[in-house]
């Protein structure tokens, strides 16, 4: 390979193997998954990105990108990998409600920069993971119910095609690409760059009701006929929790089996505590920890783990949740089953989930009902047991299952895989799109469409 004529034409850095930044910038969040590309290059600017990009064509090699390491999925052998983390403008736009940030901003760095104003973004459940990531895989967040996801709030993309051409998109410019980016993830190019709007949304009604594992059928039975009640104002989930007993997890949660009801009101709060009312009346929570909250702190409601750590996730979509199909959850993932799994997790989808973007877009599978994802620590003594039991639950929940998958929920690659995440005419348009944007097929890594070899 010709690195150093690269290394010539670039503002950024390129690392190989050996050299001492190489496993700070291949660093995954689930530390199951190690990253070896071939070489990396470290983008300062979009210039970079597709200097990287026009290079790895000319080799013959595949081009993968993470700015976090929260979406890496696998092991990248032999690729060149685009590390965005240094893109890292992030701008407000208060009048507008809008925002500009680069692909290397995390969603805290826009919340903290958007609350001033009294402005808010359609975050994850998870603000540590990166903008751009999240985004393009959809974005389903904490407020879902309420605002929708959050690639419909996508106002320009500027990335760089699988033929090296940087552009800027908008659903009046370059309309194929306004779709395909909007829920394909990096299946036509890599974004440098999103502008998107915000919302008005100082606070929040908001945080988690953990309950006794010995409430657990009544809160989750309780749970799924009050969800079926909510108004838009309220988006809720619910998890099956197994915490280690490790410092920083609260007592009451430490080492044993709970449940935790979720639970965001963009409303105002007498209506909020109204809606949440039958949920404190069902079990006495062993802790209470909804309130009003700045959007800003939005995090608080998951409280997802910040820490890098070896993990299975499994996730399926369902089209319903009868009293059925939460017995046969409670069979097979409730505190008598002994499951390994560290958490289980329902999160109560349509509302404005459910409604038709302004501006179609890649993302499928906007009428399922509820999600269900499993996560479970791969550490000794359960690692072993932790893959084939997701499986049991996957296969206890089949009657309800729509056989679909979102793109950033428990992520992925493979043809299997990838067709879960979308129907066959979107998949198919998102792959003859590839063909015109990516003749050479250089975008082969990572969570893409498979394409025949070039």
């Amino acid at each position: 390979m010709e690195i150093d004529a690269l290394r010539r034409r670039l503002t950024g850095k390129i690392t190989i193997k050996g050299d001492d930044a190489y496993a700070g910038l291949t660093a995954a969040f689930n530390l199951a998954v190690t990253a070896s590309p071939a070489v990396i290059v470290e983008a300062r600017d979009a210039q970079d990105v597709a200097e990287a990009v026009r290079f790895a064509s000319a080799e013959g090699l595949a081009v993968a990108v993470q700015a976090t390491g929260h979406g890496l999925a696998e092991s990248l052998d032999g690729a060149l990998l685009v590390h965005t983390g240094r893109l890292d403008e992030c701008v407000v736009h208060p009048e507008e409600r809008w925002a500009r940030v680069g692909a290397g901003v995390r969603w805290q760095q826009v919340l903290d920069a958007a609350a001033p104003h009294g402005l808010a973004a359609l975050s994850g459940s998870a603000p540590g993971v990166g903008v751009v990531g999240y985004t393009t895989g959809g974005g389903l967040g904490p407020v879902g119910r309420s605002f929708g996801w959050a690639s419909d709030r996508v106002r320009a993309i500027e990335l760089v095609t699988g033929d090296g051409v940087l552009r800027r998109v908008t659903a009046q410019d370059e309309p194929d690409l306004f779709w395909a980016v909007r829920g394909g993830k990096g299946a036509l190019g890599i974004v440098t760059a999103l502008e998107f709007d915000l919302i008005a949304q100082p606070t929040l009604y908001a945080g988690a009701l953990y309950f006794d594992g010995a409430d657990t059928a009544a809160v989750v039975h309780a749970w799924r006929d009050w969800s079926a009640t909510l108004p838009i104002e309220a988006t809720t989930s619910l998890a099956l929790l197994q915490l280690p007993a490790l410092p920083g997890i609260p007592e009451p949660l430490a080492g044993k089996f709970s449940v935790a009801v979720r639970f965001a009101w963009t409303g105002a709060l007498p209506d909020g505590e109204s809606a949440l009312a039958p949920m404190r009346e069902i079990a006495k929570p062993v802790i209470d920890a909804v309130q009003t909250i700045p959007y800003a702190a939005i995090g608080m409601i998951h409280n997802d783990p910040t820490d890098p750590m070896p993990v299975h996730e499994g996730a399926e979509l369902l089209h319903d949740l009868p009293t059925e199909a939460v017995d046969a959850l409670l069979a097979v993932a409730g505190p008598a089953a002994g499951s390994p799994q560290v958490i289980v997790e329902l999160r109560h989808l349509g509302g404005a989930l459910a409604e038709p973007p302004t501006y179609p877009s890649a993302l499928c599978h906007r009428d399922a009902a509820f999600s269900l994802i499993t996560i479970g620590v791969l550490a000794p003594p359960i690692a072993d047991a932790v893959a084939s039991h997701a499986g049991r639950v996957s296969e206890a929940m089949a009657p309800w299952t729509t056989g679909g998958v979102l793109p950033n929920l428990a992520a992925g690659v493979g043809e299997e895989r990838i067709a879960r995440s979308y129907d066959p005419e979107t998949l198919a348009r998102l792959l003859a799109l590839a063909e015109q944007y990516d003749p050479a097929n250089v975008l082969r890594a990572g969570q893409v469409p498979v394409r025949a070899a070039s």
